[in-house]
């Protein structure tokens, strides 16, 4: 049985995190940042693994981030288990040295009117309002927060059609925790493949001297990737959902054996998802970098599909290098 570590230092307060990483870097120490929304499965353990291997000191910032969902997604209903994230995080050799579990990030002191939109609605098709701008949970919450970040080509496809805020919202959320955390590296998740992918940009572009790691995805024994969400699918929910990985793994086979006419490919896994019972978002074959569609899979590429299954919606994707 795994020994646990000691308890993590957990700061809340903005200028105190910033402190310590400055006093961690004044010793000469590497830091690396592993954000997180919490709720911590395999998947984030991985990165946090992979960020012993990078850095001196490790911190695991846990927020759930109102900027990246509209007032009609499922920001009231993400899972939450603060105890025991911690315990997890105990559970890792070396454990973490710092925990950043701010309140409100977007709580500047200011003003008065400091609600939340935590809807229940978990409507599917979320975003836009009838005769409203698209905004996020920030802005409905009348938190007066004004300044975002976006990376306007790389967050256009893909979720950011049917989640229009939600890039937005996650630079946004980045730049903040790299100018209060200060790291020197950050780990990223490939299952958000899109997210990583924005994020390297963003760094590139406003100059962060930040290197970002995109770590391999996780999946669960029988192929489902690893979420903090599949937590709210019920046990035929979970089953069908395997529909995804499973078509996408048949995909990936066919087209490295030369099948590289996208349509074709992105047709049977729409196929095997909706005859599972599940309901499309996208499926697409896009260019690692450019996340552009192709038509024919002529270099690397990689298969994204976002799909409901109830009220849970999944992402997943695989690389291809034909």
């Amino acid at each position: 049985m795994q020994m646990a570590t000691e308890n993590p230092l957990i700061i809340s307060d903005k200028d105190k995190m910033r402190q310590w990483s400055r006093s961690m870097r004044a010793q000469g120490k590497t830091i690396g940042l592993v954000p997180t929304m919490g709720y911590l499965h395999e998947g984030h353990l991985s990165l946090i693994r992979d960020a012993h291997k990078h850095s001196q000191s490790v911190v695991v910032s846990i927020y759930v981030n109102p900027g990246q969902f509209s007032p009609t997604e499922d920001l009231s209903t993400y899972p939450s288990d603060f105890l025991g994230d911690i315990d997890k995080l105990k559970s890792i050799p070396g454990g973490v040295d710092v925990v950043f579990h701010p309140h409100n990030l977007y709580d500047y002191g200011d003003n008065s009117n400091d609600r939340n939109c935590w809807n229940d609605s978990g409507d599917q098709h979320g975003g836009e309002r009838e005769g409203r701008e698209v905004v996020s949970c920030v802005e409905d919450g009348g938190m007066g927060h004004e300044t975002w970040v976006r990376v306007e080509k790389l967050e256009k496809p893909l979720c950011g059609k049917s989640r229009p805020v939600c890039f937005r919202g996650v630079a946004t959320i980045v730049s903040k925790l790299f100018n209060i955390v200060e790291p020197d590296v950050a780990f990223f998740g490939k299952k958000d493949y899109q997210q990583w992918r924005i994020i390297q940009r963003m760094v590139r572009d406003l100059d962060f001297g930040i290197k970002v790691i995109g770590s391999d995805l996780v999946r669960e024994p029988d192929g489902l990737a690893m979420s903090s969400r599949n937590v709210r699918l019920s046990p035929a929910e979970r089953d069908k959902a395997l529909s995804i990985s499973r078509s996408l793994t048949e995909a990936k086979v066919a087209a490295e054996n030369g099948q590289v006419n996208c349509r074709e490919l992105i047709n049977s896994v729409i196929q095997s998802v909706q005859e599972a019972g599940g309901l499309i978002d996208y499926a697409e074959v896009v260019d690692q970098e450019s996340l552009e569609a192709v038509e024919e899979i002529k270099g690397p590429a990689v298969f994204c599909v976002a799909a409901w299954f109830g009220k849970v919606r999944l992402i997943d994707n695989m690389e291809i290098s034909p």
